[in-house]
């Protein structure tokens, strides 16, 4: 569905040097601190920044040569955006009509309903959940093939969060569509994502299964001593801590049946994060 080879683009104070792919009938996370570069990534994506080397591909065509058609897969909500010239939802139905041609106002209009957005409220007193859900329906609301999130359950409450992500859920039900989405809220990746890419100063540094992050990724808790003696083999970071160390691995299991008396935490994405980010 989409493919980032070997893209750079270089500014005065960053560089993003950056390979992705998202699949179809995938979900796919980004993660990384505030200026890691996954905004880059997206504008890079969506053909708003050109890069300096390297290659972006969108439906198997370079951004620049999507076609309005192509153009019209694609639902994107960004963390800045805004239906700026409308008032009320019922105001923004003809807009959406008139620039999409599979938007079905009948179904958008049901589906702000069963979400409790009031048709005829100003959009200027919508609360930042409701405008959150009114861009995510909007944007699946034209047969979008790839959906395009950035940060869009940052700042919501755990009702209105779960709401959203049962609505990605049901978008992405029929096998033949995509998500690629960024968050700071890493409970809501490991229960929506297939796969997560984790981005560091503009460079991919893990690409791997949310599954496999849950299920393999852990943290041994050693002392000073079983530090010296154990098997680093499958350590990925270790960091000196005040009981003794601190080590990330990708094989958990693995010393949990070679060293029982290790303590062992189970990893998840923000713990990972966090180690790969120091390393």
């Amino acid at each position: 569905m989409v493919k980032l080879n070997n893209v750079k683009k270089n500014y005065k104070d960053f560089q993003l040097d950056c390979s992705m792919e998202i699949k179809k009938g995938q979900i796919t996370g980004l993660v990384g601190r505030n200026g890691a570069g996954k905004s880059t990534t997206f504008k890079a994506m969506m053909g708003l920044i050109k890069p300096d080397e390297g290659s972006i591909e969108i439906f198997g065509k370079s951004p620049d040569m999507l076609s309005v058609s192509d153009k019209q897969k694609i639902g994107v909500v960004m963390s800045d955006s805004g239906f700026r010239n409308a008032h009320t939802i019922n105001d923004l139905v003809p807009a959406l009509k008139g620039f999409y041609s599979d938007f079905s106002g009948s179904d958008f209009k049901e589906m702000c309903r069963r979400f409790e957005l009031p048709l005829n409220k100003k959009l200027s007193e919508f609360s930042t959940g409701m405008n959150r859900k009114l861009h995510i329906l909007a944007a699946i609301s034209h047969n979008a093939q790839l959906l395009i999130l950035d940060e869009p359950t940052s700042g919501l409450d755990a009702i209105v969060r779960d709401e959203i992500l049962g609505i990605l859920r049901g978008y992405m039900e029929n096998g033949e569509r995509s998500i690629v989405i960024s968050s700071h809220i890493s409970s809501d990746l490991e229960r929506l994502c297939d796969d997560l890419y984790m981005i560091e100063k503009g460079k991919i540094i893990l690409h791997e299964d949310v599954d496999v992050i849950l299920d393999n990724y852990g943290l041994l808790k050693l002392t000073s001593e079983q530090f010296e003696r154990i098997d680093k083999k499958y350590i990925i970071r270790s960091k000196k801590e005040s009981f003794g160390y601190e080590c990330l691995t990708d094989k958990m299991q693995f010393y949990r049946e070679n060293y029982p008396e290790v303590t062992i935490e189970r990893g998840n994405i923000d713990e990972v994060m966090i180690n790969l980010a120091k390393a």
